[in-house]
């Protein structure tokens, strides 16, 4: 029987998979997933370690949905907390090059 974590442990496991999916590099960008800004929203379930990735992509017709998921799945691996994972696309709001960070800003060349 496990025990249940505290918010800030949930919040720190949060914060590992977030650090996992800066892993996730958009192959036409080269820059990662959470820096462009596409995720959206993390939420996980402590007590099945099911997580949910909610994201968008820069375009509703990008062919990089399949990619980007199996990605995601891989990086997942990485945080022994995490047991399934479901991502799911989601549209609104939709994505503008203000949700990138200062850093993706810079890297791209855009101000």
């Amino acid at each position: 029987m496990s025990v249940a974590r505290t918010e800030e442990e949930i919040e720190e496991i949060k914060d590992n998979i977030l650090m996992a999916l800066e892993t996730v590099i958009d192959p036409e960008l080269g820059i990662d997933i959470v820096n462009l800004g596409l995720i959206y929203g993390v939420e996980f379930d402590d007590a099945t370690g099911d997580t949910e990735i909610k994201m968008t992509l820069t375009t509703m017709g990008c062919p990089l949905a399949d990619i980007l998921t199996e990605a995601i799945l891989d990086s997942l691996n990485e945080v022994p907390e995490v047991n399934q994972v479901d991502v799911k696309l989601v549209w609104y709001p939709p994505w503008t090059p203000e949700k990138m960070s200062r850093y993706a800003r810079i890297a791209l060349g855009i101000r």
